[in-house]
């Protein structure tokens, strides 16, 4: 087992440290979450059902402990949810988020707006294990920039319909794992979501009322 204390010079590399989740212990989850999604109420509730076991079991759990993981006045916690193209693919529109802040329950990003633009445009899952080291990050969370972040496309029949996202404030929290992971339940999110009735669920509810919309650049912590 791998011990770090004060008199440690340099912090061994995250990859090295972290322990990889029990597949049985994930598939048991994604079992759990599949049902509950397949029974939910509407298609917002189905993204939640997904989202919220899930990412209570991803990531890094000790990342925060490790040197540079977090800076002064940082506390580690998670944020998910999915960002679904708007009607007239103006906007990234959260649905079904698990940890932000209530006011951004609809929080719009606009279509070109940062790496869930890169997602949209590659039609490709994204790890940004530090985003320290992606200088072209944008924080669109208000409350904090988070540190580790992870993106997967949901696609149906060759068209993009959202991406699926993770988050957690210590960087180094989520890897490649974390992604496959998460790869397989937009999979199963953007099944569902046309199962459900989401587009028709998505007419009725844009623009929403309490629309929290920010610009390209992001937003500063408030």
């Amino acid at each position: 087992m791998i011990t770090m204390n004060s008199s440690t010079p340099t912090a061994t590399p995250a990859a090295a440290l972290r322990a990889v989740i029990d597949p049985a212990q994930w598939f048991n989850t994604l079992a759990e979450a599949t049902a509950a999604a397949a029974s939910a109420a509407d298609p917002e509730a189905m993204i939640r059902a997904l989202i919220a076991p899930t990412l209570a079991i991803a990531g890094d759990r000790d990342a925060w402990t490790r040197p540079g993981s977090l800076k002064a006045g940082e506390r580690q916690f998670y944020v998910g949810g999915c960002f679904i193209v708007t009607p007239d693919e103006a906007w990234h529109m959260l649905v079904g988020n698990v940890g932000f802040p209530p006011e951004q329950r609809r929080l719009m990003i606009p279509i070109d707006g940062g790496h869930p633009a890169h997602v949209r445009d590659t039609r490709a899952p994204l790890l940004l294990a530090n985003t320290d080291e992606h200088g072209d990050f944008k924080q669109y969370l208000k409350t904090s920039r988070m540190g580790s972040s992870i993106y997967a496309p949901m696609l149906c029949g060759g068209r993009f319909i959202g991406q699926l996202i993770m988050a957690s404030q210590a960087r180094n929290t989520f890897s490649q794992q974390d992604l496959d992971m998460l790869r397989v339940l937009a999979t199963q999110a953007a099944s569902l979501w046309i199962a459900m009735g989401g587009p028709e669920w998505l007419a009725r509810n844009y623009p929403p009322a309490d629309a929290f919309k920010v610009s390209q650049a992001g937003v500063d912590a408030q």
